[in-house]
C-alpha cells in the first residue's frame, strides 16, 4: 500500500488505485498528470485549497469533496463536508474529521474544517489536516497515517508522535514541513520519538 502514496510535498498527497486520489494539491509541477478521480481539500487555506493545482490533475468527471468556504472557490458542483460527515464517493468510503487548533487561532474549531478517513485497498488512511493534538484522536483507527509535524500553525514533532502513538496505525508518515515550516530534522525527530513505525517519504518540493 505504501508504494501508491506518494508525497508531494506540504500537505499534499496523491494515492494511485482503482481510484486516483488526491489530498490537499499544492504546488504541483506541470507534468502531473490529468488524472485525478477524487479530490479531497481539508480547508481552504492556500497552501491546502488551490484552484490552479486542481485544474492541472483534474480529470472532466472528477470528484472535489471539501468544506463549505473551499468549494466557494470552486466552478464545479463540490460535494460539501462536515466533522463527523460519512460517504462514498468514486467507490471510496470517506470520513470527515475533526482539525483544529486549541490555543492557536490558525484552524478554530467553529470554522468546521477536517482532516479525512479513507478506506482504499483494505487499509483506513487518516489525513490529519492541519490540526493540533485534539481529544477526537482517541477515537480514530487507522492503518496508515499522516500527521503534521512542522509546528506554528500545527502540531510540532513532539505532539505528533503522541498523536501517533495513540492511534497506533501500522504506518505513520510526516508531512506539512520543508515548506512554509518545519525542516527535515523535525520529520527525523517525529521519527525518533514515535513508537509505531514511521515512514519520511520523499517529497516532490
Amino acid at each position: 500500500m505504501l508504494k501508491d502514496i506518494k508525497w508531494l510535498g506540504h500537505a499534499s498527497f496523491k494515492i494511485t488505485g482503482d481510484v486516483v486520489i488526491y489530498i490537499d494539491p499544492w504546488r504541483l509541477s506541470k507534468a502531473e498528470k490529468k488524472d485525478a478521480d477524487l479530490i479531497l481539500i481539508t480547508h481552504s487555506h492556500y497552501d491546502h485549497c488551490s484552484e490552479e493545482d486542481v485544474r492541472i490533475i483534474q480529470k472532466d468527471d472528477v470528484a472535489i469533496v471539501t468544506t463549505a468556504d473551499s468549494a466557494q472557490k470552486f466552478h464545479q458542483k463540490c460535494e460539501i463536508v462536515r466533522p463527523g460527515d460519512r460517504m462514498s464517493v468514486k467507490g471510496v468510503d470517506i470520513e470527515a474529521v475533526p482539525a483544529y487548533n486549541l490555543k492557536k487561532s490558525f484552524h478554530p474549531k467553529a470554522n468546521g474544517w477536517v482532516g479525512f478517513i479513507i478506506s482504499v485497498g483494505g487499509k483506513r488512511i487518516y489525513h490529519a489536516g492541519d490540526t493540533d493534538l485534539i481529544p477526537e484522536m482517541d477515537g480514530i483507527t487507522a492503518d496508515i497515517a499522516l500527521f503534521p509535524i512542522g509546528g506554528t500553525y500545527t502540531m510540532d514533532a513532539k505532539d505528533a508522535a503522541e498523536a501517533a502513538d495513540k492511534i497506533n496505525p501500522e504506518v505513520a508518515i510526516p508531512m506539512h514541513y520543508g515548506s512554509i515550516v518545519g525542516s527535515a530534522n523535525d520529520a527525523q525527530r517525529f521519527k525518533e520519538l514515535c513508537k509505531c513505525n514511521v515512514e519520511i517519504l520523499g517529497g516532490g518540493m
